[in-house]
């Protein structure tokens, strides 16, 4: 049984770059947890435990329920949530980019999730 999100940290060379993160959101309820669209330009809640600072720029290979084609995206981190609180996980919020895949990707999740974004239900971070 696959899980609705997963995450891979992928290794960086020795050159200072962005942190880069390697997402695949499986099911629309997890994409709809995890999506920001309050944050302008749209952003994804990232549960993680490694330790990031706000400001942080992350570059993230994104890969969408069923779609094997990688979103590349460049996003900052603007949320922290240190550790779980109540029912909402430890992890970070990425605001998209303007550019480099950011206004692609924003697109490509309000698409998927459709009516869904108007749903009170309770996402990771709000």
């Amino acid at each position: 049984m696959s899980t609705p999100l997963t995450i891979e940290n992928q290794p960086l060379t020795n050159v200072p770059k962005p942190g880069v993160l390697s997402l695949s959101i499986k099911e629309k309820a997890a994409l709809y947890a995890a999506y920001m669209p309050y944050i302008k330009g749209g952003g994804l809640f990232i549960p993680t435990n490694k330790s990031y600072k706000l400001g942080e720029e992350i570059f993230m290979l994104l890969s969408l329920i069923e779609d094997p084609a990688k979103l590349k995206v460049v996003g900052h981190v603007v949320w922290i949530t240190p550790v779980t609180q109540g029912n909402r996980p430890q992890g970070i919020g990425v605001q998209f980019s303007d550019k480099d895949g950011g206004v692609e990707a924003r697109n490509k999740i309000e698409g998927l999730l459709g009516g869904a974004l108007k749903s009170s239900r309770p996402t990771h971070t709000m």
